[in-house]
């Protein structure tokens, strides 16, 4: 309300554009997508002489013809490849992933002078906080493994089907190029980016922007002209209807524009999971939401909240019976869901061996909820473990050497004992997919039970590849409702194992697989443990104790 009459005050004292401005700060953090984080291209909107993008959509559509076209297509992401005009929310990515939580707030707090600013001197201010003293290193990191989810989530359909259709592909956009450039070019094939330079030093960005212009930012009709040359123009060019974009189209031969009516059909424009250019398979970040300035203001307003109520949850998980901890975890706001029957022992195998119970892997917290689930405390084996997680697991865990001979003495040992538990993933998948799963089990047990696991949070991921694993159960905890369903399947009849029906043990581990799949409907693949690593983090995943990975 301050801003609110502030801003009349300054209207009825002539100080207009001023004053204006002052007035709708007030509405600032209840506007998801604020115009005044657009990029620079988005300002100025008018109505645009150039023919809807969706238009030419439908004719890619009918002619069929995608592999054959020579157009060349130029455009801005932002507005016209994304669906969202605004650069914040990926500027916060990088902050908040590559930079750290401070950095976060701090690009948070920015947002009133931001908005006060003209929209070439908020970018710079926004590049600054951003990137000064962020490592090259760790912008790269965030590029390849956070970003891409974000903007695969946010692709216009239409301008996409645009893009793919042409034989060659060049992006001309005022945001740092090193924000878009490995998800535009790793994705959607896009030949050559063009977009405003950051500088470095010694491995580090300065945070200043780099360029000819007298503002440094990308002009982008004269890096068309540049890029060009003045005897040749593009076939075709793809944009807003902002002016800095009509500016940029009058230069190619033929142009179409993403306008608002293409923006609010959003079953034309959303991008379905199935029409992905590449599977999302592996994706990292503790962010589980686009962080626009409304929703990072909120998790900021949890987090001194969230935190002692992760806390809360872990003690009555250590602490109080099974009976009596799913009654506190409900109603501390965490959800857990109960499919199919729970398995009894078989009579004729209680004097052997324990039951084998077999899990996809989504959290570091699945043994924990099937033994919430069961009623009674099983042993499990994980491949790493950070000491943190181990000290304050309420049940019994075991890390594997990856030594097969060894650990499957190991496991052997642990079933002659009682009932274990294992994840043969290896590590944790956040999408609907299972990755390969290690057939070691298969040939220690003939008394296995399937248990499909599935998790949903709203504001953080409970996993990380390159980021502290000792702290995955207290974000996952620290969701407002976070959601965990167990799902119990049919045990494995003893034909299809190894000892009874003398099935190969890779045999039995694909079955399983296919059932789990089938059960959560996720999709199987071949990804192994070391394949997450190196997309995510270049490693694979063998780390020292303090950085232990899921």
């Amino acid at each position: 309300m301050v801003f609110l009459k502030l801003g009349e005050w300054l209207l009825g004292h002539s100080c207009y554009k001023v004053g204006r401005k002052i007035k709708n700060l007030g509405k600032l953090f209840f506007n998801p997508n604020p115009s005044f984080f657009r990029s620079s291209s988005s300002s100025q909107l008018l109505v645009s002489s150039f023919p809807s993008v969706s238009k030419l959509y439908y004719n890619v559509l009918e002619s069929k013809k995608s592999e054959t076209c020579d157009t060349v297509v130029l455009c801005d992401i932002f507005g016209s490849l994304l669906r969202s005009h605004s650069m914040f929310p990926f500027f916060m990515l990088v902050a908040f992933e590559g930079g750290s939580i401070l950095r976060a707030l701090l690009l948070l707090l920015s947002c009133p002078i931001l908005f006060v600013l003209d929209q070439t001197l908020g970018l710079k201010v926004m590049v600054f906080i951003t990137f000064c003293g962020l490592k090259l290193r760790d912008m790269e990191s965030v590029g390849r493994a956070v970003l891409p989810k974000f903007y695969l989530e946010n692709l216009n359909l239409q301008a996409y089907e645009v893009v793919a259709s042409s034989r060659r592909k060049v992006v001309f956009t005022s945001a740092p190029r090193v924000l878009v450039e490995w998800f535009l070019k790793e994705y959607l094939s896009v030949d050559d980016v063009v977009g405003t330079e950051l500088h470095s030093f010694k491995g580090y960005f300065t945070g200043f922007v780099q360029g000819s212009s007298s503002s440094g930012l990308l002009v982008k009709q004269k890096a068309l002209k540049e890029y060009f040359g003045d005897h040749k123009r593009a076939d075709m060019g793809l944009g807003t209807t902002s002016l800095s974009d009509h500016l940029f189209l009058s230069l190619c031969k033929e142009a179409y524009v993403v306008t608002k009516e293409d923006l609010k059909n959003r079953a034309a424009t959303v991008m379905p999971r199935e029409k992905y250019p590449k599977p999302l398979i592996f994706h990292d970040g503790r962010l589980a939401f686009l962080p626009t300035p409304f929703a990072t203001l909120c998790m900021f307003l949890w987090i001194p909240l969230g935190f002692p109520l992760a806390i809360f949850r872990i003690l009555v998980g250590i602490l109080l019976p099974y009976k009596i901890s799913p009654i506190l975890g409900q109603w501390s706001g965490l959800n857990i869901r109960i499919k199919g029957h729970h398995p009894h022992k078989n009579s004729k195998n209680n004097q052997r061996k324990g039951v084998l119970y077999v899990c996809n892997h989504r959290t570091l917290l699945d043994p924990v909820f099937l033994c919430i689930t069961l009623g009674q405390s099983l042993t499990a084996v994980t491949y790493s473990l950070s000491k943190m997680s181990e000290l304050i697991a309420p049940i019994k865990t075991v890390r594997l050497t990856r030594d097969r001979k060894k650990d499957g003495e190991s496991m052997q040992r642990l079933l002659s004992e009682g009932d274990l538990v294992v994840c043969p993933e290896g590590t944790t998948c956040r999408e609907p997919y299972l990755l390969r799963f290690s057939s070691l089990f298969a040939e220690l047990a003939d008394e296995i039970v399937p248990v499909a696991m599935n998790t949903n949070v709203t504001m953080f991921y409970g996993t990380t590849a390159s980021g502290l694993k000792c702290l995955d159960p207290i974000i996952f905890l620290m969701n407002p409702r976070p959601c965990y369903v167990v799902e119990f399947l049919d045990r494995v009849p003893r034909e299809m194992t190894c000892d009874g029906g003398g099935k190969p043990s890779c045999e039995v581990a694909n079955y399983i697989q296919k059932g789990l799949a089938g059960a959560l409907g996720f999709e199987c693949t071949n990804f192994t443990r070391r394949d997450k690593y190196m997309v995510l983090a270049g490693n694979e995943g063998v780390v020292n104790d303090c950085k232990k990975k899921s």
